[in-house]
Parts: structure tokens; C-alpha cells; sequence
């Protein structure tokens, strides 16, 4: 965890819900909740991608929670397939009642968060916009995002195929911002990750 984030247990549909927390330097323009990769595979709110988007969305005046999905570090309850994990995302939006939230995500994370995107839209509180990196289109199905989402993914991705995102994308004429040379895990990647997230925001 990066200097300046602090932790936070949010109580959630199937016990607490550990957070990091990155506060912008001054009064939040929102929320921002980014979500960590497969929890099966070493997936934690420390994951390096996970923290360099919500590093950006500081910086950007957002307010940035990285939460433990279930079952993962001071996480109570055990992992539900990404089913519960829509719950234990959506719990934390109600604990800091979020209006409008950016939703991210990496791998995993960011297949979870479309599905919670489909359930906020039908609530009448759609995302303010979505970030979804190294989207995992083939280990969990991912639904259909807004046209603004800002899809990034690396060219050498061998964990999921580029292609596999093109396919999924292109019927949602949804552009997909590619990384050159960039693996799953966007090794020594972050910073253009960073960049992109940055200058993509209005």
C-alpha cells in the first residue's frame, strides 16, 4: 500500500470489507472505486495496477476505494464466482453515498464492475464513467458498457488476448486503447497506464 492511503473495514453482505483509501489533495469531486484482479490468483487492492489507477483518480479530485474483495486479506467470507463480489462493490458505494460513482477495474475486477454498471444504470445511479483494464472477457462474462468507458489494453496480453477484447468490444463500437509492448500486468507499463487514465478525463 502507497504512502498516504489509509484502511478502512466497511461492513458487507458477507462480513467486512477491507479498503484502501487515496484521497485527492483537496475537497473530492467524487468517488472512485477500483477494483483488484481474480482473488484466486494473487488478486489484492495492492496489486500494482490497482493502485497506480486509483494513484490517478487522486490526482484527478476523486476520492479512490480499492476494497478487499471477499475472502481476501481482512476481507470476512469466501470468493462467490464474482457473484457476491458485485455485493461487496456495491456495499461499499452505499457506505459513502456515492451519486455518479467512476467505476475501474482491472482483469477480474473490471468484468465485476460491468456487471455493477448494469445494476447502478437499472437503480437510476449509472457511472459517472468507466475504466476497465486488461478486461477478463473469457474468465468471467463482462456485460456492455457505456460508449465513453476507457477500455485499455496491453498488445503482448497472453492472460487474455487482445483479440478476445477487440471481439468483445467491437460490437459496442467501443474503442480500445491499445499499449504497445504492455502485458497483462503493464510491466514497467504504469506510467503510460497512469497517462492514459489522466489525459483521458474531462
Amino acid at each position: 500500500m502507497r504512502a498516504g492511503a489509509r484502511r478502512e473495514l466497511v461492513a458487507g453482505p458477507d462480513g467486512d470489507i477491507e479498503c484502501a483509501l487515496d484521497l485527492p489533495a483537496g475537497e473530492p469531486r467524487g468517488v472512485a472505486l477500483v477494483a483488484h484482479p481474480h482473488p484466486l490468483y494473487g488478486g489484492t487492492l495492492d496489486n500494482k495496477v490497482v493502485q497506480t489507477l486509483a494513484r490517478a483518480f487522486a490526482e484527478l479530485g476523486y476520492a479512490a476505494w480499492r476494497p478487499n474483495f471477499r475472502g481476501v486479506g481482512a476481507s470476512g467470507g469466501t470468493h462467490d464466482e464474482g457473484r457476491g463480489e458485485v455485493d461487496d462493490l456495491a456495499a461499499v458505494l452505499a457506505h459513502v453515498k456515492a451519486v455518479r460513482p467512476v467505476l475501474a477495474g482491472f482483469s477480474f475486477g473490471a468484468a465485476v464492475q460491468t456487471r455493477l454498471a448494469q445494476r447502478l444504470a437499472k437503480q437510476g445511479n449509472p457511472p459517472e464513467r468507466m475504466v476497465l483494464v486488461g478486461l477478463a472477457v473469457k474468465h468471467l462474462e463482462a456485460v456492455p458498457v457505456p460508449g465513453d468507458t476507457i477500455l485499455i489494453h496491453g498488445e503482448e496480453d497472453t492472460t487474455v488476448p487482445l483479440a478476445d477484447v477487440l471481439a468483445w468490444a467491437r460490437p459496442q463500437d467501443l474503442p480500445v486503447v491499445v499499449v504497445p509492448g504492455a502485458d497483462h500486468f503493464f510491466h514497467r507499463r504504469l506510467a503510460v497506464l497512469r497517462a492514459i487514465v489522466r489525459n483521458s478525463w474531462r
